[in-house]
């Protein structure tokens, strides 16, 4: 088939790469006149690395991250430890791996560059026509391109082709958001394999994650997160780096040597979240993947992950049938309760770590530790934070069919 993609986030250039191998006609569209990353630290997740294991990049990918074994939060002043998750209890092998969104986007572009996948930079993709069949796609300069078999639009959260979905969602964005750098890693002081997290009741949180480094040349790197209200961000540059620091050094003293490295206003970026769920992923000759289908915030932490098992899933749907119509409710429905679980666990959940709630914040401090050390509880938590529930799991049918691929051999068997 002939197939357009749009975005050169993990979720197109994961897609690009798998339906390329398939020996489908993948051309690319890109809104940056060079692409890039956009954001920080992330952990890939299980389900995520079994995506990236199959396409022969798990060797990269691991020279860049670090391996994240365990997610720790504690509450402050109480200095309570209110959030712990083991990888070690979905069973042995189990881990995270945290790296710089610009090693997972350079691991995937190498791929991409080296398999003669054309790239169009500088166009955005802003409207789709659907003629006898095919799909042609216009820019915001009003040029055309195509026909195209399928449209597989990865282009974020703000993608202008939602109105062609079958049930368009409206984005609403959350009250809060987050400042994010990445710096030099400290010489002591902090977990390497680690997630480390406080908390001031619900309004503020700062988080530290090892990440690696963003290239082969470059050394060890930290992602440092601070939680705000986006409406005052314009209050917090005002205010002036020094009183921001001193309020992060009184939470969490020990980060001073992060902090220092902050010397303007411009080595944070601001980061907005919205939250987005479409009930099919898809239109007439066009699906949805990543962000463009479904976004919230990253509490859970499974953007990316959800972008690239999208990704397996859509080149899973094509390989099963050369009917696009059929495909697009196989990957419809092979996305569905994953997607559900994960994006209402996120809308749950977040208040208790972002919002004005002191009852929220309360009910966290005094019960959700307590909680998750019960046995049962402590896998449930597990497959929260690593994605591996409904379908995904440790011993989950689908899983099982992302790993069979895994190796160079037997990856022609399967998407």
């Amino acid at each position: 088939m002939r197939i357009a993609i749009t975005g050169c986030g993990p979720a197109g250039l994961a897609t690009a790469l798998m339906l390329s191998r398939q020996e489908h006609d993948v051309t690319m569209f890109e809104r940056f006149d060079t692409p890039r990353p956009v954001g920080s630290g992330i952990i890939l997740q299980p389900t995520g690395l079994a995506v990236l294991q199959w396409l022969g990049l798990t060797d990269e990918i691991h020279k860049l991250g670090k391996r994240i074994d365990r997610i720790n939060g504690v509450s402050m002043p109480s200095g309570k430890q209110v959030l712990d998750v083991d990888y070690a209890a979905l069973g042995e092998g189990f881990h995270g791996l945290a790296v710089h969104r610009a090693a997972l986007f350079e691991v995937l572009y190498a791929a991409l560059r080296s398999s003669g996948i054309e790239i169009n930079t500088g166009i955005e993709v802003v409207d789709a026509i659907v003629r006898r069949g095919l799909v042609s796609i216009s820019d915001s300069a009003g040029q055309r391109y195509g026909p195209f078999d399928l449209l597989l639009d990865a282009s974020g959260a703000g993608t202008k082709l939602q109105q062609h979905a079958l049930h368009p969602a409206r984005l609403r964005e959350l009250e809060y958001g987050a400042l994010w750098g990445a710096f030099d890693w400290p010489a002591s002081g902090f977990d390497e394999n680690a997630l480390e997290q406080r908390y001031v009741r619900a309004h503020t949180m700062l988080g530290i994650l090892p990440i690696g480094s963003h290239s082969a040349v470059s050394g060890d790197q930290v992602a440092f997160f601070w939680s705000i209200k986006t409406r005052s961000y314009e209050s917090w540059r005002r205010n002036g780096l020094d009183v921001w620091k001193r309020e992060a050094l009184s939470i969490w003293p020990e980060a001073g040597a992060i902090v220092e490295q902050i010397t303007d206003a411009s080595d944070m970026s601001l980061a907005r979240y919205g939250h987005s769920t479409l009930r099919k992923p898809y239109g007439n000759k066009i699906a949805f993947l990543g962000d463009a289908a479904h976004s919230t915030s990253p509490q859970l932490g499974q953007g990316a992950n959800m972008a690239l098992l999208d990704a397996w899933e859509i080149a899973a749907a094509l390989r099963q049938t050369s009917d696009v119509d059929d495909a697009l409710r196989r990957y419809a429905k092979a996305r569905r309760w994953h997607v559900r679980a994960f994006q209402l666990s996120s809308l749950a959940l977040t208040p208790f770590y972002q919002s004005d709630s002191r009852v929220l914040s309360g009910l966290r401090d005094l019960l959700f530790d307590p909680m998750a050390k019960l046995p049962i509880a402590r896998h449930v938590v597990a497959g929260l934070i690593s994605g591996m529930l409904a379908g995904y799991g440790p011993a989950g049918r689908k899983m099982q069919q992302i790993t069979a691929g895994a190796t160079p051999t037997e990856r022609s068997e399967l998407p």
